[in-house]
């Protein structure tokens, strides 16, 4: 067998009686293209300038083509159009291959023309999609929701499938690597609201219901919601991260495969866990916002800490102090579900994980919101 020898591709016209030639010599490959198309380029003028002026193109002369393939067919087809009777003196295979081209080249569709866009149409649409998405996330954690709690029924009734040694790890992670930024922020936003409350009060001389309106707002709101929102942006993402990851990696799949429940092996000792973390989180948030708030009325209104705590026990009911507990579990039963099921949608690619993460701390601190704001409303029609 003979190793072709490539030779450089040429093309020149050359006329006979006044019936144009064109001739192509060279390979006419796909490893020429960029000479290729500058000669293509060269020509197309000489070759308009020769119809305009009435000559007509007879022949096209392949024959000192050495190589020929797709994409230099697809440059003489550009180059002479469609006229297969050009390539008449070609051999069977070359004609075969133009016409193919042809074909395929008669056969590309035309660019649709854009339509015109209504904006108010574009806005109901996308307000549509955003309905559509929500009903769709609110069916699917819903169904969750039943598959949890069936899983946890059913795990509560036998004890040897209690994952103790998960829960625990989980609780360490969720709850006491948390205590410090809990504590903090309270006691920050325990001492901000003393402070506003003793400027306004000190206006109408009542000063010393400072001490009740920081124990009020702790005690029923203030500590349990903002341990909820911290925990959503902080354990909801991680629950997202990790079981996403395992999603993408396939390792849930494979936990299927071994006659493993996922929701028994992951989902349900992070549930355990922050049902446990979340109520003791909220109760070092309710001291620390006191505490914060105690500060403040020593410094700025020189109650003492022995008054501050005499008043509290005085006017302080019990009952403040149960339901701002009674929304804790949850709280943290919503926060739960909402960054396993997040941590299962994942698709496998980064950009899905950061998009699934995203909504998981989202949708956690819009229902904890929610949930807070019809508790809220509850009770106080209930006048408790």
């Amino acid at each position: 067998m003979t190793q072709h020898t490539p030779q450089p591709p040429q093309l020149q016209f050359e006329t006979h009686d006044q019936a144009s030639y064109l001739v192509a010599v060279g390979d006419w490959t796909l490893e020429h293209y960029n000479d290729l198309y500058d000669i293509v380029v060269q020509h197309k003028p000489r070759l308009v300038s020769i119809q305009a002026a009435g000559s007509e193109l007879s022949v096209v002369d392949m024959s000192g083509i050495t190589a020929l393939d797709t994409s230099g067919a697809q440059l003489l087809v550009d180059l002479v159009g469609d006229q297969p009777g050009l390539f008449e003196a070609l051999s069977h295979e070359r004609q075969a291959l133009l016409r193919a081209v042809l074909q395929a080249s008669s056969q590309v569709p035309d660019a649709p023309e854009p339509k015109p866009t209504s904006t108010p149409r574009e806005v109901l649409a996308r307000v549509g999609a955003s309905v559509e998405k929500t009903v769709h996330q609110a069916r699917d954690l819903l169904g969750f929701m039943g598959v949890t709690f069936e899983a946890l029924a059913r795990t509560c009734l036998r004890p040897r499938t209690w994952r103790v040694t998960a829960v625990v790890a989980q609780l360490e992670q969720t709850g006491f690597n948390a205590v410090p930024i809990i504590a903090l922020l309270t006691f920050m936003v325990g001492a901000v609201v003393a402070f506003l409350g003793a400027t306004i009060l000190a206006d109408f001389g009542a000063s010393v219901f400072t001490i009740n309106l920081v124990a009020f707002s702790f005690l029923r709101e203030f500590a349990v919601l903002l341990t909820a929102i911290l925990m959503a942006g902080r354990t909801a993402s991680a629950f997202t991260a990790q079981l996403g990851s395992m999603k993408g990696n396939e390792e849930i799949d494979a936990l299927r495969m071994t006659g493993l429940d996922p929701i028994n092996l992951l989902v349900l000792p992070r549930i355990i866990a922050l049902l446990i973390a979340l109520p003791l989180l909220t109760f070092i948030g309710m001291v620390s916002g006191i505490l914060g708030g105690m500060l403040v009325c020593a410094l700025a209104l020189d109650i003492s800490p022995s008054m501050f705590m005499s008043i509290f026990q005085r006017d302080i009911q019990l009952r403040h102090f149960v339901l701002g507990m009674v929304k804790a579990p949850i709280f943290a039963y919503l926060i739960a579900i909402i960054g396993c099921l997040e941590g299962f949608k994942v698709k496998g690619s980064a950009q899905s994980l950061g998009e699934h993460t995203t909504s998981a701390v989202v949708q956690s601190i819009f229902v904890v919101i929610l949930v807070d704001a019809i508790a809220a409303m509850f009770f106080l029609e209930m006048g408790w």
